[in-house]
């Protein structure tokens, strides 16, 4: 059972995969974030907000969320979100500032799971596919499919 996702969600997922397990991923930097990962370690995406972790467009974003303009496939409005979900699953609190809760250890392997998950279950509701990293609920399909095939 072979699944196909869209494009931009399998770029997405190679690129987040890739930086997780090489150790690249990091949440206070915006060209190693989720969104700096997806954009290639660029930092244009953070030009969108006047705030990390801001789901706030400002003239900049909002005129290239109006003209239709995506970045590796994604809506300005859609990166931030996407960010949004990463640093709140990593511990921090939005938008970030000097005195906002931060992680104590921010590169710790627990807190960059928790966020690469909860950005992968993101991005799999965007595209409305099922969650790649549900294997529960894999495994039960896969199962049923089994036995379905084998009662044939």
């Amino acid at each position: 059972m072979t699944t196909i996702f869209p494009i931009r969600l399998e770029r997405a997922l190679s690129k987040l995969y890739a930086a997780f397990s090489d150790g690249s991923l990091h949440p206070g930097c915006c060209t190693a974030c989720a969104v700096g990962t997806i954009c290639d370690n660029k930092d244009m995406w953070k030009h969108m907000t006047d705030a990390h972790g801001s789901l706030i467009l400002n003239y900049v974003g909002k005129v290239n969320e109006a003209f239709g303009k995506r970045f590796y496939g994604y809506l300005p409005s859609e990166l931030l979100q996407i960010e949004a979900v990463f640093l709140r699953a990593c511990g921090y609190e939005l938008p970030i500032s000097r005195c906002s809760i931060k992680p104590t250890n921010p590169q710790g392997d627990a807190v960059m799971f928790n966020g690469m998950r909860a950005v992968i279950h993101y991005l799999c509701e965007l595209d409305e596919v099922q969650d790649v990293m549900d294997i529960q609920e894999q495994f039960l399909s896969a199962t049923a499919e089994k036995r379905t095939l084998n009662n044939i």
